[in-house]
């Protein structure tokens, strides 16, 4: 029989929406968690830069400001990181896997700009790094990712997986708000930052796809091979095209394996975060608010998706103490968890390669041989028109115009293409369209 081990004792780096919330939980959870990990859970010190801010619920003789001594004491089993950024983050990690201990962390930014100096330290020093709150908050799903559907062969992952621009968008379609005004609501009912870029501008997303990527294709990617675009140029006009076509404008995170010409190997990835248009007969399109969602395609087990809350204080700290208990029973068991294995190193492919299918608003003269002239431009960089409608007359005209699937180089060929024809007054609008055709 086993002589019974003592608690493990568990340092937590950062105290702030997240950070308290792990605290609550681990006071008032310690017996159903003693229970799951077979010892008990201790809160060994709490680290923080501004101690006068640490909400209530935090045992003030466990607060400090000196991290790096909390996470290398000898008496510290597990670390926990919710400061986020990249530094002084990266080196805390890795100093307390140096000196044996496992790490669960929630920072998308360090893991999408640096995770294979993480990895290798994890894999060098035997440590754990678990990291299912760094991408849709409470929704499990990198664990499938890393685990469930290690055996099978993905080909596609294609999520909403920002709250802040989804609520947004959501709004502009169901209550038609212009889109300062859904943010000014999000940023009212703390769905958005008083400075809204990294959600808007697509960063955020941008880091959490570079996660996904890297582990659905075992390959090596990064925030920085991300093809990013945000949401601040969809307009009112978008909006109302996409419901034009019984669609919904929605800021996607889309990973691909690209496969060969023998159709047996991966030519490479695309992984791309952009506003696009997809049938409110799909899945995604019935996203609403601040929620969250992922579709994953694999070879095997087909079609899924996973949905839920995908930010806040609590839906992330549930994943947060997930991962704590799953590193703790490790720690229990003498076993090490999985590392990350990126054998694949396929290269993430340049967004011109990448094909789908568009939509482009045209002002135009209202004038015999216009539709012939801009079908010609289309036809001109082998871009297949799927469908194309007059709205309004004279000054009013406008075309609007939907393609087949063509390479994102050829589309924008076609629209350069078009901002110099006389007949083209202006290209007003130009949106990628998901999904089946």
């Amino acid at each position: 029989m086993k002589p019974e081990r003592g608690p493990l004792r568990v340092a937590l780096l950062g105290c702030g929406t997240v950070g308290s919330e792990v605290v609550r939980l681990l006071n008032e959870q310690a017996h159903d968690l003693a229970a799951r990990v077979g010892t008990p859970l201790e809160l060994a010190g709490v680290a923080v830069r501004r101690p006068e801010r640490v909400r209530a619920g935090v045992d003030p003789e466990l607060v400090t400001t000196d991290a790096q001594a909390l996470v290398t004491r000898d008496d510290v089993d597990i670390v926990v990181e919710v400061i986020g950024g990249i530094e002084p983050a990266r080196t805390l990690i890795l100093e307390a896997m140096k000196t044996g201990k496992s790490v669960v962390t929630a920072n998308k930014a360090l893991l999408a700009e640096d995770g294979a100096t993480l990895f290798a330290a994890a894999r060098e020093y035997g440590a754990d790094l678990y990291y299912e709150a760094s991408v849709a908050g409470a929704i499990p799903l990198l664990r499938p990712l890393r685990e469930s559907l290690v055996g099978d062969h993905v080909h596609r992952v294609l999520g909403i997986v920002n709250g802040t621009t989804n609520y947004i968008l959501d709004q502009m379609d169901s209550a038609g708000a212009g889109f300062n005004e859904a943010l000014e609501e999000a940023q009212s009912l703390g769905y958005a930052e008083a400075d809204p870029t990294a959600d808007v501008e697509g960063f955020d997303a941008a880091a959490k796809a570079a996660i996904l990527a890297q582990l659905a294709f075992h390959t090596p990617v990064t925030a920085a091979d991300v093809h990013r675009e945000g949401i601040t140029e969809v307009s009112a006009a978008d909006v109302a095209g996409a419901k034009g076509m019984d669609c919904v404008v929605k800021l996607l995170a889309i990973c691909e394996r690209v496969p060969s010409d023998d159709g047996r190997n991966g030519r490479g990835v695309s992984v791309r975060v952009y506003p696009a248009m997809i049938p409110r007969t799909h899945p995604l399109a019935s996203v609403r608010e601040a929620y969250n969602a992922v579709f994953v395609e694999a070879e095997s087990a087909g079609s899924l998706m996973f949905y839920g809350a995908g930010a806040g204080g609590a839906p992330t700290a549930s994943a947060v103490l997930g991962d704590l208990v799953a590193v703790a029973r490790n720690v229990v068991g003498g076993t090490p968890g999985p590392v990350e294995v990126t054998y694949a190193k396929l290269p993430v492919l340049p967004m011109g390669e990448t094909v789908t299918r568009y939509y482009i608003h045209l002002d135009v003269t209202d004038e015999a041989g216009v539709l012939a002239t801009v079908a010609e431009e289309f036809a001109r960089h082998e871009v297949s028109i799927q469908a194309v409608r007059q709205v309004g007359l004279g000054e009013e005209a406008q075309l609007v115009v939907v393609t087949h699937r063509a390479p994102d180089a050829a589309l924008s060929a076609v629209v350069r293409g078009l901002r110099g024809l006389d007949s083209v007054r202006e290209v007003a609008s130009v949106m990628r369209v998901e999904g089946e055709e």
